[in-house]
Protein backbone atom coordinates (compact mmCIF):
# COMPACT_ATOMS: atom_id res chain seq x y z
CA UNK A 1 0.00 0.00 0.00
CA UNK A 2 1.06 3.22 -0.66
CA UNK A 3 1.90 6.14 1.68
CA UNK A 4 -1.12 8.11 1.16
CA UNK A 5 -3.06 5.11 1.05
CA UNK A 6 -1.73 3.87 4.36
CA UNK A 7 -3.01 6.75 5.78
CA UNK A 8 -5.73 7.26 4.63
CA UNK A 9 -6.81 3.59 5.93
CA UNK A 10 -5.16 4.65 9.31
CA UNK A 11 -7.30 7.82 9.43
CA UNK A 12 -10.67 5.70 8.60
CA UNK A 13 -9.76 3.11 11.10
CA UNK A 14 -8.70 5.94 13.93
CA UNK A 15 -11.06 8.80 12.99
CA UNK A 16 -13.70 7.85 10.67
CA UNK A 17 -16.27 8.10 13.45
CA UNK A 18 -15.33 10.88 14.67
CA UNK A 19 -15.59 13.09 11.37
CA UNK A 20 -18.74 11.19 10.76
CA UNK A 21 -20.22 12.09 14.18
CA UNK A 22 -19.05 15.96 13.08
CA UNK A 23 -20.48 16.08 10.10
CA UNK A 24 -23.99 14.54 11.02
CA UNK A 25 -23.62 17.40 13.77
CA UNK A 26 -23.19 19.72 10.82
CA UNK A 27 -25.96 18.66 8.45
CA UNK A 28 -28.33 16.82 10.60
CA UNK A 29 -28.68 13.55 8.59
CA UNK A 30 -26.98 10.08 9.12
CA UNK A 31 -27.58 8.96 5.56
CA UNK A 32 -25.86 12.34 3.50
CA UNK A 33 -23.00 12.20 6.56
CA UNK A 34 -22.14 8.40 5.50
CA UNK A 35 -22.57 9.04 1.61
CA UNK A 36 -20.24 12.58 1.97
CA UNK A 37 -17.59 11.15 3.66
CA UNK A 38 -17.24 8.13 1.48
CA UNK A 39 -16.83 10.54 -1.31
CA UNK A 40 -13.91 12.28 0.58
CA UNK A 41 -12.37 9.12 1.03
CA UNK A 42 -12.44 8.55 -2.56
CA UNK A 43 -11.23 11.88 -3.43
CA UNK A 44 -8.82 11.21 -1.11
CA UNK A 45 -7.55 8.35 -2.85
CA UNK A 46 -7.64 10.03 -6.11
CA UNK A 47 -5.52 13.49 -4.75
CA UNK A 48 -3.20 12.17 -2.20
CA UNK A 49 -0.78 9.82 -3.78
CA UNK A 50 -0.36 13.06 -6.98
CA UNK A 51 -0.68 15.82 -4.24
CA UNK A 52 0.88 14.28 -1.04
CA UNK A 53 -1.08 13.62 2.13
CA UNK A 54 -2.71 17.24 3.77
CA UNK A 55 -1.01 18.56 6.59
CA UNK A 56 -3.86 17.54 8.75
CA UNK A 57 -5.31 14.92 7.22
CA UNK A 58 -8.84 14.39 9.30
CA UNK A 59 -9.74 18.45 8.74
CA UNK A 60 -8.96 18.00 4.87
CA UNK A 61 -11.41 14.74 5.21
CA UNK A 62 -13.89 16.72 7.12
CA UNK A 63 -13.88 19.75 4.98
CA UNK A 64 -14.08 18.03 2.17
CA UNK A 65 -17.03 15.72 3.31
CA UNK A 66 -18.89 19.09 3.78
CA UNK A 67 -18.49 20.48 0.57
CA UNK A 68 -19.64 16.96 -0.99
CA UNK A 69 -22.63 17.41 1.26
CA UNK A 70 -23.47 20.80 0.45
CA UNK A 71 -23.25 20.12 -3.35
CA UNK A 72 -25.87 17.18 -2.91
CA UNK A 73 -28.10 19.58 -0.57
CA UNK A 74 -28.16 22.37 -3.02
CA UNK A 75 -28.87 19.55 -6.23
CA UNK A 76 -31.84 18.39 -4.19
CA UNK A 77 -35.43 19.33 -5.38
CA UNK A 78 -36.42 19.97 -1.94
CA UNK A 79 -34.13 22.31 -0.79
CA UNK A 80 -33.04 25.91 -2.19
CA UNK A 81 -29.52 26.63 -2.33
CA UNK A 82 -30.17 29.52 0.40
CA UNK A 83 -30.87 26.85 2.79
CA UNK A 84 -27.89 24.66 2.00
CA UNK A 85 -25.57 28.01 2.25
CA UNK A 86 -27.53 28.64 5.93
CA UNK A 87 -25.80 25.27 7.01
CA UNK A 88 -23.36 25.90 9.88
CA UNK A 89 -19.88 26.15 8.73
CA UNK A 90 -17.69 23.00 10.40
CA UNK A 91 -14.71 23.86 11.88
CA UNK A 92 -11.63 22.99 10.35
CA UNK A 93 -10.46 20.67 13.55
CA UNK A 94 -12.91 20.81 16.25
CA UNK A 95 -11.63 20.54 19.71
CA UNK A 96 -11.53 17.92 21.76
CA UNK A 97 -14.64 18.37 23.59
CA UNK A 98 -16.66 19.54 20.36
CA UNK A 99 -15.70 15.68 18.80
CA UNK A 100 -16.54 13.94 22.01
CA UNK A 101 -20.07 15.35 22.13
CA UNK A 102 -20.59 14.65 18.66
CA UNK A 103 -19.87 11.19 19.48
CA UNK A 104 -21.98 10.91 22.43
CA UNK A 105 -24.77 12.08 20.13
CA UNK A 106 -24.24 10.16 17.67
CA UNK A 107 -24.44 6.92 19.93
CA UNK A 108 -27.31 7.58 21.45
CA UNK A 109 -28.82 8.45 18.02
CA UNK A 110 -27.78 4.92 16.80
CA UNK A 111 -29.11 3.35 19.61
CA UNK A 112 -32.32 5.01 20.43
CA UNK A 113 -35.16 3.16 21.56
CA UNK A 114 -37.64 4.06 19.19
CA UNK A 115 -35.15 1.74 16.73
CA UNK A 116 -36.04 -1.89 17.48
CA UNK A 117 -33.16 -3.87 18.90
CA UNK A 118 -31.99 -5.63 15.24
CA UNK A 119 -31.64 -2.13 13.71
CA UNK A 120 -29.50 -0.70 16.32
CA UNK A 121 -27.38 -3.29 15.79
CA UNK A 122 -27.10 -2.86 12.52
CA UNK A 123 -26.65 0.60 13.00
CA UNK A 124 -24.05 0.79 15.54
CA UNK A 125 -21.99 -1.82 13.23
CA UNK A 126 -22.37 0.34 10.85
CA UNK A 127 -22.32 3.68 11.71
CA UNK A 128 -20.18 3.71 14.60
CA UNK A 129 -18.03 0.24 13.79
CA UNK A 130 -17.66 2.00 10.63
CA UNK A 131 -18.86 -1.90 8.84
CA UNK A 132 -19.77 -1.90 5.26
CA UNK A 133 -23.12 -2.82 4.57
CA UNK A 134 -21.72 -6.23 3.28
CA UNK A 135 -19.53 -6.74 6.25
CA UNK A 136 -22.92 -5.98 8.78
CA UNK A 137 -24.76 -8.45 6.40
CA UNK A 138 -21.72 -11.68 7.25
CA UNK A 139 -21.41 -10.74 11.21
CA UNK A 140 -24.97 -10.63 11.49
CA UNK A 141 -25.50 -13.79 9.66
CA UNK A 142 -27.99 -11.92 6.61
CA UNK A 143 -28.56 -11.60 3.70
CA UNK A 144 -26.67 -8.25 2.17
CA UNK A 145 -30.35 -6.97 0.65
CA UNK A 146 -31.76 -7.78 4.03
CA UNK A 147 -29.14 -5.71 5.98
CA UNK A 148 -29.20 -3.13 3.74
CA UNK A 149 -33.07 -2.91 4.34
CA UNK A 150 -32.72 -2.48 7.53
CA UNK A 151 -29.97 0.06 7.93
CA UNK A 152 -31.93 2.25 5.38
CA UNK A 153 -35.58 1.52 7.58
CA UNK A 154 -33.24 2.70 10.39
CA UNK A 155 -31.94 5.96 8.81
CA UNK A 156 -35.39 6.29 7.54
CA UNK A 157 -37.02 6.33 11.43
CA UNK A 158 -34.32 8.46 12.69
CA UNK A 159 -35.32 11.08 9.93
CA UNK A 160 -39.15 10.51 9.83
CA UNK A 161 -39.33 10.19 13.82
CA UNK A 162 -37.13 13.33 14.21
CA UNK A 163 -35.20 11.49 16.39
CA UNK A 164 -32.61 14.17 18.25
CA UNK A 165 -29.44 13.65 17.89
CA UNK A 166 -28.67 15.09 21.01
CA UNK A 167 -26.94 13.69 24.37
CA UNK A 168 -30.03 12.49 26.93
CA UNK A 169 -31.08 15.12 29.67
CA UNK A 170 -29.49 13.46 33.00
CA UNK A 171 -33.02 12.18 34.03
CA UNK A 172 -33.07 10.05 31.13
CA UNK A 173 -29.36 9.15 31.28
CA UNK A 174 -29.99 6.02 32.97
CA UNK A 175 -32.23 4.25 31.39
CA UNK A 176 -30.83 5.01 28.07
CA UNK A 177 -27.45 4.42 28.51
CA UNK A 178 -28.32 1.14 29.66
CA UNK A 179 -29.89 0.79 26.28
CA UNK A 180 -26.19 1.81 24.82
CA UNK A 181 -24.56 -0.60 26.90
CA UNK A 182 -27.08 -3.72 25.93
CA UNK A 183 -26.89 -2.91 22.26
CA UNK A 184 -23.04 -3.39 22.47
CA UNK A 185 -22.94 -6.47 24.39
CA UNK A 186 -25.69 -7.85 21.76
CA UNK A 187 -23.53 -7.17 19.39
CA UNK A 188 -20.57 -9.00 21.02
CA UNK A 189 -22.28 -11.76 22.30
CA UNK A 190 -23.78 -12.41 18.23
CA UNK A 191 -19.74 -12.63 18.03
CA UNK A 192 -18.92 -14.81 21.27
CA UNK A 193 -21.13 -17.37 20.77
CA UNK A 194 -20.64 -17.59 16.79
CA UNK A 195 -16.51 -17.65 17.18
CA UNK A 196 -16.95 -14.37 15.05
CA UNK A 197 -14.30 -12.42 15.74
CA UNK A 198 -15.04 -9.25 13.80
CA UNK A 199 -18.09 -8.82 15.74
CA UNK A 200 -16.37 -9.25 19.00
CA UNK A 201 -13.71 -6.78 18.16
CA UNK A 202 -16.08 -4.17 17.42
CA UNK A 203 -18.17 -4.27 20.46
CA UNK A 204 -14.49 -4.03 22.41
CA UNK A 205 -13.63 -1.62 20.51
CA UNK A 206 -17.47 0.48 20.70
CA UNK A 207 -16.89 -0.40 24.41
CA UNK A 208 -13.65 1.24 24.58
CA UNK A 209 -14.87 4.53 22.87
CA UNK A 210 -17.74 4.80 25.29
CA UNK A 211 -15.44 4.46 28.09
CA UNK A 212 -13.20 7.23 26.50
CA UNK A 213 -16.17 9.71 26.74
CA UNK A 214 -17.72 8.52 29.64
CA UNK A 215 -14.57 7.53 31.84
CA UNK A 216 -16.73 7.77 35.44
CA UNK A 217 -19.85 5.48 34.45
CA UNK A 218 -19.62 2.51 36.43
CA UNK A 219 -22.10 0.85 33.46
CA UNK A 220 -19.38 1.57 30.82
CA UNK A 221 -16.75 0.28 32.86
CA UNK A 222 -18.05 -2.85 33.93
CA UNK A 223 -19.47 -3.28 30.08
CA UNK A 224 -15.54 -2.90 28.89
CA UNK A 225 -14.36 -4.91 31.48
CA UNK A 226 -16.75 -7.77 31.12
CA UNK A 227 -16.07 -8.21 27.17
CA UNK A 228 -11.69 -8.28 28.12
CA UNK A 229 -11.57 -10.70 30.76
CA UNK A 230 -14.35 -13.01 28.02
CA UNK A 231 -12.34 -11.93 25.28
CA UNK A 232 -9.05 -12.95 26.94
CA UNK A 233 -9.86 -16.59 27.19
CA UNK A 234 -10.74 -16.30 22.99
CA UNK A 235 -7.72 -18.85 21.48
CA UNK A 236 -8.57 -21.35 24.25
CA UNK A 237 -12.83 -21.54 23.38
CA UNK A 238 -12.28 -23.43 20.27
CA UNK A 239 -10.57 -27.06 20.02
CA UNK A 240 -9.32 -27.69 16.55
CA UNK A 241 -11.89 -30.02 15.73
CA UNK A 242 -14.31 -26.78 16.10
CA UNK A 243 -16.01 -28.42 19.17
CA UNK A 244 -16.10 -25.55 22.54
CA UNK A 245 -13.41 -25.82 25.24
CA UNK A 246 -15.48 -25.83 28.60
CA UNK A 247 -13.74 -23.63 31.09
CA UNK A 248 -12.44 -26.01 33.02
CA UNK A 249 -10.30 -27.22 30.10
CA UNK A 250 -9.14 -24.45 28.39
CA UNK A 251 -5.40 -23.57 28.71
CA UNK A 252 -4.87 -20.63 30.69
CA UNK A 253 -1.30 -20.40 30.23
CA UNK A 254 -2.92 -19.16 26.63
CA UNK A 255 -4.47 -16.32 28.52
CA UNK A 256 -4.35 -13.13 27.54
CA UNK A 257 -3.15 -11.75 30.37
CA UNK A 258 -2.48 -8.19 29.03
CA UNK A 259 -6.82 -8.15 28.87
CA UNK A 260 -6.86 -9.56 32.07
CA UNK A 261 -5.06 -6.87 33.28
CA UNK A 262 -6.97 -4.34 32.16
CA UNK A 263 -10.14 -5.81 33.11
CA UNK A 264 -9.85 -6.68 36.48
CA UNK A 265 -8.26 -3.06 36.90
CA UNK A 266 -11.48 -1.82 35.35
CA UNK A 267 -13.84 -3.88 37.57
CA UNK A 268 -11.96 -1.73 40.54
CA UNK A 269 -12.64 1.27 38.71
CA UNK A 270 -16.24 0.37 38.43
CA UNK A 271 -16.65 -1.07 41.65
CA UNK A 272 -15.43 2.43 43.36
CA UNK A 273 -17.68 4.57 41.08
CA UNK A 274 -20.70 2.47 41.81
CA UNK A 275 -23.28 4.06 43.98
CA UNK A 276 -25.44 2.39 46.61
CA UNK A 277 -27.49 0.09 43.63
CA UNK A 278 -25.21 -2.59 41.84
CA UNK A 279 -24.81 -2.13 38.24
CA UNK A 280 -25.30 -5.38 36.42
CA UNK A 281 -22.48 -5.00 34.26
CA UNK A 282 -19.83 -4.20 37.27
CA UNK A 283 -20.99 -8.02 39.01
CA UNK A 284 -20.85 -9.55 35.93
CA UNK A 285 -17.33 -8.70 35.21
CA UNK A 286 -16.60 -8.82 39.22
CA UNK A 287 -17.80 -12.82 38.48
CA UNK A 288 -15.73 -13.21 34.96
CA UNK A 289 -12.36 -11.78 37.18
CA UNK A 290 -13.18 -14.62 39.55
CA UNK A 291 -12.68 -17.36 37.25
CA UNK A 292 -9.40 -15.15 35.27
CA UNK A 293 -7.96 -15.11 38.29
CA UNK A 294 -7.97 -18.24 39.54
CA UNK A 295 -4.87 -19.92 38.53
CA UNK A 296 -6.70 -23.39 37.85
CA UNK A 297 -10.34 -23.90 37.56
CA UNK A 298 -9.98 -26.32 40.62
CA UNK A 299 -8.34 -23.06 42.46
CA UNK A 300 -11.99 -21.05 41.75
CA UNK A 301 -12.75 -18.84 44.56
CA UNK A 302 -16.68 -20.26 44.29
CA UNK A 303 -17.57 -18.71 47.53
CA UNK A 304 -16.82 -15.76 45.82
CA UNK A 305 -18.76 -16.39 42.56
CA UNK A 306 -21.56 -17.49 44.52
CA UNK A 307 -21.68 -14.44 46.19
CA UNK A 308 -21.40 -12.19 43.38
CA UNK A 309 -24.17 -14.02 41.95
CA UNK A 310 -26.51 -13.13 44.66
CA UNK A 311 -25.86 -9.20 44.44
CA UNK A 312 -26.41 -9.84 40.74
CA UNK A 313 -29.74 -11.57 41.72
CA UNK A 314 -30.89 -8.35 43.56
CA UNK A 315 -29.63 -6.09 40.90
CA UNK A 316 -31.25 -8.52 37.70
CA UNK A 317 -33.73 -11.08 39.41
CA UNK A 318 -34.04 -13.16 36.69
CA UNK A 319 -33.89 -17.19 36.61
CA UNK A 320 -31.18 -17.48 34.54
CA UNK A 321 -29.08 -16.10 37.12
CA UNK A 322 -30.61 -18.55 39.42
CA UNK A 323 -29.38 -20.94 37.06
CA UNK A 324 -25.69 -19.68 36.81
CA UNK A 325 -25.63 -19.31 40.46
CA UNK A 326 -26.38 -23.27 41.04
CA UNK A 327 -24.25 -24.10 38.56
CA UNK A 328 -21.48 -22.45 40.80
CA UNK A 329 -23.01 -24.46 43.73
CA UNK A 330 -22.33 -27.56 41.98
CA UNK A 331 -18.70 -26.82 41.60
CA UNK A 332 -18.61 -25.79 45.23
CA UNK A 333 -21.14 -28.22 46.99
CA UNK A 334 -21.63 -31.27 44.25
CA UNK A 335 -24.49 -32.13 41.89
CA UNK A 336 -26.51 -33.30 44.16
CA UNK A 337 -27.44 -30.14 46.37
CA UNK A 338 -27.53 -28.14 42.91
CA UNK A 339 -29.64 -30.78 40.98
CA UNK A 340 -32.72 -29.90 43.24
CA UNK A 341 -31.93 -25.93 42.64
CA UNK A 342 -32.12 -26.98 38.78
CA UNK A 343 -34.93 -28.78 38.65
CA UNK A 344 -36.91 -25.76 40.52
CA UNK A 345 -36.17 -23.49 37.82
CA UNK A 346 -38.71 -25.07 35.24
CA UNK A 347 -39.94 -21.63 34.40
CA UNK A 348 -36.89 -22.08 32.16
CA UNK A 349 -38.26 -25.31 30.31
CA UNK A 350 -37.53 -23.49 26.77
CA UNK A 351 -33.88 -22.42 27.28
CA UNK A 352 -31.60 -24.89 26.15
CA UNK A 353 -28.96 -24.45 28.76
CA UNK A 354 -31.14 -25.33 31.56
CA UNK A 355 -31.71 -28.67 30.05
CA UNK A 356 -28.10 -28.78 29.05
CA UNK A 357 -27.51 -28.42 33.26
CA UNK A 358 -29.57 -30.70 34.08
CA UNK A 359 -28.13 -33.33 31.57
CA UNK A 360 -24.48 -32.23 32.80
CA UNK A 361 -25.59 -32.46 36.91
CA UNK A 362 -27.28 -36.16 36.06
CA UNK A 363 -24.54 -37.32 34.43
CA UNK A 364 -22.34 -36.84 36.96
CA UNK A 365 -24.78 -38.37 39.59
CA UNK A 366 -24.66 -41.04 37.02
CA UNK A 367 -28.11 -40.86 36.16
CA UNK A 368 -27.59 -41.57 32.37
CA UNK A 369 -31.00 -42.18 31.42
CA UNK A 370 -31.96 -38.66 33.13
CA UNK A 371 -29.34 -37.25 31.50
CA UNK A 372 -29.61 -38.19 27.85
CA UNK A 373 -33.08 -36.96 28.51
CA UNK A 374 -32.26 -33.54 29.14
CA UNK A 375 -29.60 -33.78 26.42
CA UNK A 376 -32.29 -34.30 23.61
CA UNK A 377 -34.59 -31.17 25.39
CA UNK A 378 -31.31 -29.27 25.21
CA UNK A 379 -31.15 -29.99 21.41
CA UNK A 380 -34.74 -29.78 20.77
CA UNK A 381 -34.75 -25.95 22.51
CA UNK A 382 -32.19 -24.83 20.41
CA UNK A 383 -28.57 -25.76 21.93
CA UNK A 384 -26.49 -24.85 19.62
CA UNK A 385 -24.82 -27.96 17.43
CA UNK A 386 -20.90 -27.51 18.92
CA UNK A 387 -21.89 -27.26 22.46
CA UNK A 388 -24.47 -30.82 22.17
CA UNK A 389 -22.36 -32.72 20.48
CA UNK A 390 -20.10 -32.05 23.57
CA UNK A 391 -22.10 -33.00 26.09
CA UNK A 392 -22.91 -35.52 23.67
CA UNK A 393 -19.60 -36.68 23.77
CA UNK A 394 -19.57 -36.32 27.46
CA UNK A 395 -22.09 -38.46 28.57
CA UNK A 396 -20.61 -40.89 26.13
CA UNK A 397 -17.56 -41.22 28.12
Amino acid sequence: MTLAGDTLARLIRDEGTRVLATLVRVIGSVDLAEDAVQDAVVRALETWPRDGVPDNPRAWLLVTARRRAVDVLRREAKRVGKEADAMPLAEDDPPPSVIRDDLLRLVFTCCHPCLSVDAQVALSLRTLGGLSTAEVARGLRLPEATAAKRLTRAKQKIATAGIPYRVPAAEELPERLSGVAATVYLIFNEGYAGVRAPLVDEAVRLARLLASLMPDEPTVLGLLALLLLHDARRCTRVADDGLPVLLADQDRSLWDAVLIQEGVSLVGSALRRTPSVPNPYVVEAAIAACHVLAPTYASTNWDAVISWYDVLFTARPSPVVSLNRAAAIAERDGAAVALPLVDALDVLADYPWWHATRAELSHRLGNAPAALAALELAEATGLGGGHAALLRRRLGE
